[in-house]
Parts: C-alpha cells; sequence; structure tokens
C-alpha cells in the first residue's frame, strides 16, 4: 500500500476518495501534494475496482492554493520552485476505450482529462489560484455557497498559469473570465455555481457531501464504466475537432458499443427492471 504524506486515499464501492490533507495550512498546495495526487489519480484509473474518482479537502478548506513558504523561497530563481513536474512520465491507459487525447492536454493537470474515470471535485471551503485551477480539470464540481474562491494570480505578480486562459472561458464565458482573472477578486461558490463554474452549490458542507456520495454512488452502480470512459474521451476531443470530425467519431463508437457486454447488460437490467450489472474497467 502507497504511503502519503499529504493526502488521504480511501475506496469504497467502487469510489475513490483523494483528500488533501494538510487542514493546519487549508490543504496549500506542494510540490509533494502534487505528485502524490497525481500518482492516486493515476492508481485508481488503473484499478479495477474504482469506477469514481472524488477530490475534497480535510478540515474547513479544499486548497489556498500554493504554499506561500515555498513561494517565498523562490525568490529570483524560478529553478528553485519544487511544482511536482519531476514525476516519471506516467504511461498512458492502454486498455482505456474511446478516441485518443494523446498530446492534445499537455502540463501540469491534463492527467485528469486522461484518466478514463470521471473525477468529481467536492470543494468544502476556501478554494484559490492552484487548487482552483486544479478543480477546473475535473469533470464534475460540488461546492459550498459560502466557500470562498479567488484565482489570485494578479494579486501575487502571476499570470493566468497551467492552461486557465484556455479553460475558464471556455466554462464561464469571456466575460466572466476576465473579470476573476484580471481583478483576484474573492467570490462565493454560489457565485461560482451561478457563472457555470460549479455543477451546484449547497447550503452546508454536510449537505454538499451527502450529494457527492449519492452522485458518486450513482455513477459506479448504474452507469457502464466503458460508456463513461468514451463519453469523457469524446467531450475532451470535441475541443479540437470539427462537428463532422465528432460525428465520426460517434458513429464509430456508436457501432463498437452495440457489439459489448455492456450493451446486452444495460438492455436486460432495463427490461428485467434490475441493477445492472457492467464491466469493470
Amino acid at each position: 500500500m502507497t504511503t502519503y504524506q499529504t493526502i488521504l486515499v480511501g475506496v469504497d464501492a467502487g469510489v475513490a476518495t483523494i483528500t488533501l490533507n494538510r487542514p493546519d495550512r487549508l490543504n496549500a498546495w506542494t510540490g509533494q501534494m502534487a505528485r502524490e495526487v497525481r500518482g492516486a489519480v493515476y492508481d485508481a484509473g488503473r484499478n479495477a475496482d474504482v469506477r469514481v474518482i472524488v477530490v475534497t479537502g480535510a478540515g474547513r478548506g479544499f486548497c489556498a492554493g500554493a504554499d506561500m513558504d515555498a513561494l517565498q523561497d523562490i525568490g529570483d530563481d524560478a529553478s528553485a520552485r519544487d511544482d511536482g513536474n519531476d514525476f516519471p512520465d506516467w504511461p498512458e491507459y492502454p486498455d482505456a476505450p474511446g478516441p485518443s487525447l494523446e498530446g492534445l492536454y499537455p502540463g501540469r493537470f491534463g492527467y485528469l482529462y486522461a484518466c478514463p474515470k470521471p473525477v468529481i471535485a467536492a470543494i468544502n471551503g476556501p478554494c484559490a489560484g492552484i487548487g482552483l485551477i486544479f478543480t477546473l480539470y475535473c469533470d464534475l464540481r460540488f461546492t459550498v455557497d459560502d466557500a470562498k474562491y479567488t484565482t489570485a494570480f494578479a494579486a501575487r505578480g502571476l499570470i493566468a498559469e497551467h492552461g486557465v486562459s484556455w479553460l475558464l472561458p471556455r466554462l464561464v464565458g469571456e466575460a466572466h473570465a476576465f473579470d476573476l482573472l484580471l481583478s483576484a477578486r474573492k467570490f462565493t461558490g454560489a457565485e461560482a455555481a451561478g457563472m457555470g463554474m460549479v455543477n451546484q452549490s449547497f447550503a452546508t458542507v454536510d449537505a454538499m457531501r451527502d450529494h457527492v456520495t449519492s452522485a458518486a454512488a450513482h455513477l459506479a452502480q448504474n452507469a457502464s464504466p466503458r460508456s463513461m470512459a468514451i463519453m469523457k474521451a469524446q467531450l475532451r476531443r470535441a475541443y479540437f475537432q470539427s462537428y463532422e470530425d465528432a460525428l465520426t467519431t460517434a458513429d464509430a463508437e456508436m457501432k463498437g458499443s452495440f457489439a459489448t457486454d455492456d450493451f446486452r447488460e444495460g438492455v436486460d437490467s432495463f427490461v428485467e427492471r434490475r441493477a445492472p450489472n457492467f464491466k469493470p474497467l
């Protein structure tokens, strides 16, 4: 079993939960955390017992951004920064179904797109800087109304890093993206939901966690892992496709789906009015 210093990992009923675990620092991001989260996501993506991945924070926050002590140590030497990019190149998921994403999403968090299993961010409190960017690369996001958010970069003399200048406008629109990036102002989880940054916001952390638990369980129990992997890859590749290319991909994947055990099981379970028993990925 892998031993972690900055995260907790558990698997239950098909759901892997990764918890950022530096609560005394509001789970501030470090190079060690970057390596451990990436490794845990990769392991979960390859684990046949896992169908859904949930990432959340310990204590009262999700992630306060980059650890300020580490930033202070950089000074004039940017190479002194331990950003966690010294991990080995993980191999692709060779058996993952769906269109290839190879070469489309390099950089710090492209591995979240490459993972064939849905990744859910359960944002339980303050979420800033690189912590905010991490959540944007997740597939689903849920939060709490009074959670405090900020992009933070402009207030630290930094820029829109790790692809957020490409990703954020696609989620919230250009007007909101300019506002949040240029001003570095604080905004709430309720506002994040209103602009489409997250799927839904809840009045309390308990309500949010209950919803995430229910949503993850639904996906783990009722959705074909193969179908989810292919649809995730379809959506991520579609950003680089014409409509005609996306349609061609869909036609090919649909034809392949008809020949699978999961298709037969999906139809049989519906007709027989029972829960499906889909194959693991």
